[in-house]
């Protein structure tokens, strides 16, 4: 039975992207904001050529659906793999008609594909005070954290602090999640990494190959960076607990990327302390978001396979 607010769903054809802009040169938002191009969206060219660079590469793949009326496209959603197969996340929500139920059947066509696909949580990020956000918990979103992006134009050179950091390997994988652990919240954990499996499987896309930095004492590591050198470069942190100087490793960030034209870094809520260094290094907040996420039912022999007492190792 056709639904009436879809007359059907299909994948989407490059000429879906200029329907997708009205006569006055209007490009609709991509609601989905993912770590990997936060922070690129301010000014830009024609309203027409920001549509095509910024939607073209997905909105010709597979795993994207839009939502038609005739010749009109009312919506297009996409989504992708994030580290393995079992975690994705929606990486292009755009609604383009008034009628908000539009993305909540374009939400439940992309769930039921990526199911297929053996996804077993799905991740969104809105921007918070989305009108989208109350459509994704009725499609069973849960939203888990706040984050706040931050940036520094321009930023002041900064000396490294000399703080004993070496490269990071393979083999640290299962230090960091432990520092993981240490640092967030329980019921963030408890979407994003209950398991390492799980913490591996989520990690988010950056957009090209960052660099790992670890801190180890008395064989646990008790600090991590990861940094994206580019004319936007980006920067995630991990600091324990127990030590009490977050602003030498920011400062150890900034020296690492000098000669950036700005710096961007996404600070989750319950950082209190990493959102302070931030401002006080003349970061300034650009957006908040909410994070949320869907955990999709398995399969009865899925969850046999996985009571074996198969070991994980840290890959």
């Amino acid at each position: 039975m056709i639904q009436p607010h879809m007359s059907r769903a299909r994948h989407p054809l490059p000429t879906d992207l200029v329907a997708l802009i009205t006569h006055d040169g209007r490009v609709f938002p991509n609601e989905a904001k993912t770590w990997d191009r936060m922070g690129s969206s301010d000014g830009g060219p024609h309203p027409l050529g920001t549509a095509l660079e910024q939607w073209f590469s997905f909105a010709t793949g597979k795993h994207t659906w839009v939502s038609v009326r005739g010749a009109t496209i009312r919506g297009l959603i996409s989504a992708r793999r994030r580290a393995k197969r079992s975690a994705w996340e929606v990486d292009c929500l755009i609604n383009a008609d008034e009628d908000y139920s539009v993305t909540r059947s374009l939400l439940e066509r992309m769930l039921a594909g990526v199911a297929k696909q053996k996804a077993e949580r799905v991740f969104l990020r809105l921007a918070t005070g989305s009108a989208l956000a109350e459509i994704a918990r009725g499609a069973g979103f849960f939203p888990y954290a706040q984050e706040t992006l931050y940036r520094a134009d321009e930023p002041a050179p900064t000396e490294d602090p000399g703080l004993p950091f070496r490269p990071g390997s393979k083999a640290d994988a299962f230090g960091v999640y432990q520092l993981y652990n240490a640092v967030t919240p329980a019921n963030v954990r408890a979407i994003e990494g209950t398991t390492f499996r799980e913490w591996q499987a989520s990690r988010e896309p950056w957009g090209g190959t960052p660099d790992d930095w670890v801190l180890e004492e008395g064989g646990i590591i008790t600090g991590w960076l990861r940094l994206l050198r580019a004319n936007e470069s980006r920067f995630s942190i991990l600091v324990h607990p127990n030590r009490r100087d977050v602003d030498a490793f920011l400062q150890t960030a900034l020296a690492r990327l000098r000669g950036s034209r700005s710096v961007v870094c996404l600070a989750p809520s319950h950082g209190d302390s990493l959102s302070r260094q931030l401002r006080g290094l003349a970061f300034r907040p650009v957006e908040d978001y909410t994070a949320m996420a869907k955990r999709l039912a398995k399969h009865a022999e899925e969850l046999s396979a996985e009571t074996r007492g198969a070991a994980v190792t840290a890959t």
